[in-house]
């Protein structure tokens, strides 16, 4: 049903609607390497956001809505790899489609602010950069999948690679569970990774900020506090 309705697009001009361009809420994504602690500082600022009246809807991808999070577990258990990365990056898109259809516009129709654990860019960083499917592939299916319902603001947290693994070692220790397909990759294509994500953050900079995510976790939270203030709130801490 997801590729269906991601192929109906495909045959009708302009297909998001009338609403693909209102987006009366706000759209904050974060992206980043393994370990970069999107989750942490996304609960971080979903918190604050509450505490100042904000309704604020947190999801991520792949995943989001019932149908996203099964061909999540398709894509990170590793079922896919073996179909090649474009193939991956027609799941990621199906998964995206359902998500932006089912919860991200309708919630930021609904004025609520959605902060997203990953959106399109992570698709261009891990099966464009570093898994050879042609960037003009994937922005055909972002226009497919996403059309014009794109993040206000992107946090870029960015982390040498093996700080990154380090942290996910950690944080599976003792918990008896495997890093997933994309955990378990190399260093070197986790670095280049990082570098696609500053790449982008460099040819984008009205929506993307950099913030030093090796810093302490409240630094961190800081540095995207104020970054949502100043683009977002249009105050000053």
């Amino acid at each position: 049903m997801v590729v269906a309705r991601l192929a109906a697009r495909d045959r009708h001009a302009g297909g998001d609607g009338a609403l693909s361009g209102i987006m009366a809420g706000r759209f904050i994504t974060f992206e980043g390497g393994e370990g970069a602690g999107k989750s942490t500082q996304i609960r971080r600022l979903a918190a604050r956001l509450r505490h100042e009246g904000h309704v604020v809807v947190t999801t991520r991808e792949p995943g989001g809505t019932p149908a996203a999070e099964a061909i999540r577990e398709i894509l990170l258990g590793g079922r896919a790899k073996p179909l090649g990365a474009e193939a991956e990056a027609l799941l990621f898109a199906a998964a995206r489609t359902d998500h932006v259809d089912r919860l991200i516009r309708p919630a930021l129709a609904n004025g609520d602010w959605v902060l997203s654990d990953r959106f399109t860019d992570s698709t261009h960083a891990y099966q464009g950069a570093t898994g050879g499917v042609d960037e003009e592939l994937l922005d055909a299916l972002d226009r497919l999948a996403v059309g014009r319902t794109r993040p206000n603001l992107t946090f870029i947290l960015d982390l040498p690679a093996a700080i990154g693994r380090a942290r996910v070692d950690a944080r599976l220790a003792g918990t008896g569970q495997a890093p997933d397909r994309f955990e378990a990759e190399d260093i070197a294509l986790h670095e280049r990774r990082r570098a696609a994500y500053l790449a982008i953050a460099g040819r984008e900079p009205e929506r993307c900020v950099v913030i030093d995510a090796e810093q302490a976790e409240g630094d961190v939270a800081g540095d995207v506090w104020r970054a949502v203030l100043s683009r977002l709130l249009h105050r000053t801490a």
